[in-house]
């Protein structure tokens, strides 16, 4: 099964499994890769949050079983998983920009979402640089920061950890311990299903942490590392490059490891930096 393959094999999951228990976890090892890593690749193929795509056909199936009046509310919203009529009229509302109960009445104009089929089609209009470097588990010291298990939430609170590190300080700190390799600033997306999700403002060092910082070792690891420039923005568009462009025809696939941020330049607004993605050869 290729990896194409595997990921519509997910979605046929996800399908399956609307009026149960979806198991991010689950989805990562259909797809052979972790659950932060598949929902990061559903993102960008599918342009949308899982969770948005999860919701959208939640409400598709429920919005059918309202109309005709027969369908109680409450029993549809226990049916899709939600504890309560409120948090199921939010979700609905959200979706088809009506209320459940007028659904009930015909002639009331709701939404379809269908269930998506990947294709995924390389046009390799632009080059794109990388090389692949396979490195030994080193040590990182700096500070972390939980994650959540919805991953667009982190696009949003990422940021706002840099921006907390530069004014109270603690970057300088971090900076200043750096004595190993790679040089730079990292940002460490800790995420395999086997720890909590953490992500790190660190740097390669042998130094103590003292009180104020924490320390991590990055396993060893093979990564497919790709070069760019810019801001925040011209990184996730070089990851959504990446998943999109590269991942399918490369031969290689996600491993189990952290996602590295290396930032070369202290400038948050034009900034070098490196992508560094955990990978392996794919798989037969």
């Amino acid at each position: 099964m290729d990896w194409v393959e595997r990921l519509n094999e997910a979605v046929r999951y996800i399908e399956e499994n609307l009026t149960g228990e979806i198991e991010y976890e689950k989805l990562g090892q259909i797809a052979c890769c972790s659950a932060y890593h598949f929902q990061r690749m559903f993102a960008y193929i599918a342009g949308m949050p899982l969770s948005v795509y999860i919701r959208r056909r939640k409400m598709s199936l429920a919005a059918v079983d309202l109309q005709g009046g027969g369908a109680k509310i409450i029993d549809v919203a226990a049916k899709y998983g939600y504890a309560s009529p409120t948090a199921f009229n939010r979700a609905f509302q959200s979706v088809h920009g009506v209320n459940p109960s007028s659904v009930k009445n015909e002639g009331a104009a709701v939404k379809s979402f269908p269930p998506i089929t990947i294709r995924i089609t390389v046009k390799g209009v632009e080059e794109m640089e990388y090389r692949i470097e396979t490195r030994a588990a080193f040590r990182i010291v700096g500070k972390s920061f939980p994650l959540s298990k919805e991953i667009e939430q982190n696009f949003l609170e990422v940021p706002r950890m840099w921006q907390g590190a530069v004014q109270d300080g603690t970057l300088e700190k971090i900076l200043a311990l750096m004595d190993g390799t790679p040089r730079g600033v990292l940002g460490v997306s800790a995420c395999s299903d086997e720890e909590t999700w953490r992500y790190y403002i660190a740097v390669a060092s042998s130094a103590g942490t003292g009180n104020a910082l924490e320390e991590y070792t990055v396993p060893g690891c093979t990564w497919a590392v790709f070069p760019g420039e810019g801001t925040g923005k011209s990184i996730q568009e070089l990851e959504r490059r990446i998943v999109t462009e590269w991942l399918p025809a490369s031969g290689y696939e996600f491993a189990c490891g952290p996602d590295l941020e290396v930032y070369f330049e202290p400038d948050p607004q034009h900034t070098a930096y490196e992508v560094w993605l955990p990978v392996r050869k794919k798989q037969a």
